[in-house]
């Protein structure tokens, strides 16, 4: 069994939002190789719900985010922190300025999909993701050089992701109607994608909410695993992409 001391306490900044805090914290704690309480990571979670919507401020100039991620931040450091994970795809377009704002380090949950999906030789993945991360091309960026080809949904298609997204999971409905994200999905695998990136945090969620059976690979479960590593602690499986069959 490690001692307190050996291992790093995990950051969360958190509230982008509750539910997907909630989601990672979840994995951190069922992907840890861990025989009893002692031997699971020291956690520390700010969900802070003052943040503001990431694509608004990306897309429509509305009140940055980056001030509240900030104040998450250093609160968490100061609280005894050794590494910072943000469970929010979008935020990643501001990670440089989170990093800069604090002496430990900020794992990247995009570039850790991207050795994820390097490992299990993918090569062609849909990308599913808010319209902030999509136009972006934060993804695009993060897989520049990877091998790996990026194809997103049509119009008509990232408007149901984002509708998912925004009025199914955001919003607590657990009867939204998925007919579209699933036409969706479909295109995407028909086009040549081997997995679909849940590229949002609420997407597992809804994936898990709404059933949705597709071959995806779970940027969360990524972070997860490697701020478990980071810390010094040891993870359950290497499996990263996985696919849910229909029951029968």
């Amino acid at each position: 069994m490690k001692t307190k001391t050996e291992n790093k306490t995990i950051g969360i900044i958190g509230g982008m939002g509750p539910l997907a805090t909630a989601d990672l914290y979840r994995k951190i704690v069922m992907s840890t190789d861990a025989a009893c309480d002692q031997e699971h990571i020291h956690t520390l979670i700010d969900s802070n719900t003052n943040i503001p919507d990431r694509t608004a401020a990306l897309l429509c100039g509305a009140e940055s985010p980056v001030e509240e991620m900030v104040k998450s931040a250093r609160l968490l450091e100061k609280a005894g922190a050794g590494l910072l994970i943000m469970p929010c795809n979008t935020a990643h377009n501001f990670h440089s300025e989170v990093q800069d704002a604090v002496s430990i380090p900020v794992l990247h949950m995009i570039k850790l999909t991207v050795q994820a999906l390097k490992r299990q030789g993918v090569s062609r993945a849909g990308l599913l993701a808010t319209d902030g991360t999509v136009q972006t091309h934060i993804y695009q960026r993060c897989f520049e050089n990877s091998g790996i080809e990026l194809i997103t949904p049509d119009n008509e298609g990232q408007a149901a992701v984002m509708d998912m997204i925004y009025k199914g999971v955001k919003a607590g409905c657990t009867d939204f109607d998925t007919t579209e994200v699933r036409a969706a999905a479909d295109r995407l695998l028909n086009t040549g994608a081997q997995v679909l990136i849940l590229g949002c945090t609420e997407l597992p969620l809804a994936f898990d909410m709404y059933a949705l059976h597709y071959p995806t690979v779970d940027p969360t479960l990524e972070l997860a695993r490697a701020a478990i590593i980071a810390a010094g602690g040891k993870v359950k499986g290497e499996q990263s992409v996985s696919e849910t069959k229909e029951d029968a």
